[in-house]
């Protein structure tokens, strides 16, 4: 989620930092919540139930205020493009992956998102052009995404890396890419309020994925899924995707979307715990080094830790 908004203030309490981590672990555990579900429920129908479940829950938030009502009849057809964008493409597209791959590895190659961002911005707006500190963190995450996927399996698209299907590899890139498309998209609405924004995106996106779900999966054909399944499609939904929103713009109310922004770094390690302590799941020197040099680009992109550092060197030569 990258829509921006006006930040009340921006600095980093602990509070905010507890915030912050809380929001690492809850989407981070939406990994993990949609690798129990797809097992169970097909992908098209478990992201139509995801958003449904959530926009019901943030109207009842909401309860009408904001002006939301004529906020969605005003700009339907805009709420429409954001919630394929930022919710159904992407959902889709990691809950096939997730067929084949963990949690761990789907949220890292998701962890992504902000280096298209960076790239679509170049190319698509005005304002937000490539910096040489841009470059340096892109390149770095691109050779991390690289060495996730693996270079022989580049030149290959039959090929498969670390014995999964390259379709499963590239299907959560794809979802990073819609969400960089999303979020320069999505600029458009900060004029509204963030949580109007959640609401008539999620609104909008179950309506997208109700035909998609009926045409392809045929749900009522499915058999009851186990109450296990049941309890994380509910968490999905209601802990990972409306009570993250509502957290999410609590946080970039307090301290910015920069600030906020350093979430991305959190969800990863936190999908990792979970499938680690709970799934089973095992990551491998190539998945590690991938990782690692994704979050360096993440980092050098910040530039934060660079900025601080160089107020020093100035100090030292003078």
């Amino acid at each position: 989620m990258t829509i921006a908004t006006t930040p009340v203030e921006t600095r980093m309490t602990p509070l905010t930092w507890g915030l912050l981590a809380l929001l690492g672990l809850i989407w981070g555990a939406s990994f993990f919540f949609g690798r129990i579900a797809v097992q169970h429920v097909p992908a098209f129908t478990l992201v139509f139930l995801r958003v449904s479940i959530a926009a019901l829950a943030l109207h009842l938030f909401v309860r009408g205020r904001f002006d939301i009502y004529k906020a969605l009849a005003a700009r339907w057809r805009a709420f429409l493009v954001l919630g394929l964008l930022n919710n159904a493409i992407p959902h889709s597209f990691i809950f096939l992956g997730q067929t084949q791959i963990g949690a761990g590895l789907a949220s890292i190659l998701n962890a992504t998102t902000p280096i298209w961002t960076v790239l679509l911005a170049h190319v698509l707006t005005n304002d937000e052009k490539l910096s040489p500190l841009k470059i340096g963190g892109t390149a770095l995450g691109l050779a991390g995404t690289v060495l996730l996927i693996g270079p022989s399996a580049l030149g290959h698209l039959g090929a498969t890396s670390h014995g999964i299907p390259l379709w499963a590899l590239i299907l959560p890139l794809g979802a990073a890419i819609s969400y960089g498309f999303a979020g320069i998209y999505g600029r458009r609405f900060r004029g509204l309020a963030p949580p109007v924004t959640a609401a008539g995106q999620l609104t909008a996106s179950s309506l997208i994925m109700l035909p998609v779900s009926l045409l392809a999966d045929h749900p009522w054909t499915l058999a009851m899924p186990p109450l296990t399944t049941i309890l994380a499609i509910l968490a999905l939904a209601l802990v990972s995707t409306a009570y993250g929103y509502i957290l999410f713009f609590r946080i970039m109310a307090r301290a910015g979307a920069t600030n906020t922004s350093l979430v991305t770094l959190l969800v990863p390690p936190s999908a990792l715990l979970f499938g680690l302590a709970f799934l089973g799941e095992r990551l491998d020197i190539t998945d590690i080094g991938g990782m690692t040099l994704i979050a360096a680009g993440l980092i050098v992109l910040d530039g934060r830790l660079l900025a601080r550092r160089k107020p020093r060197q100035d100090v030292v030569n003078t």
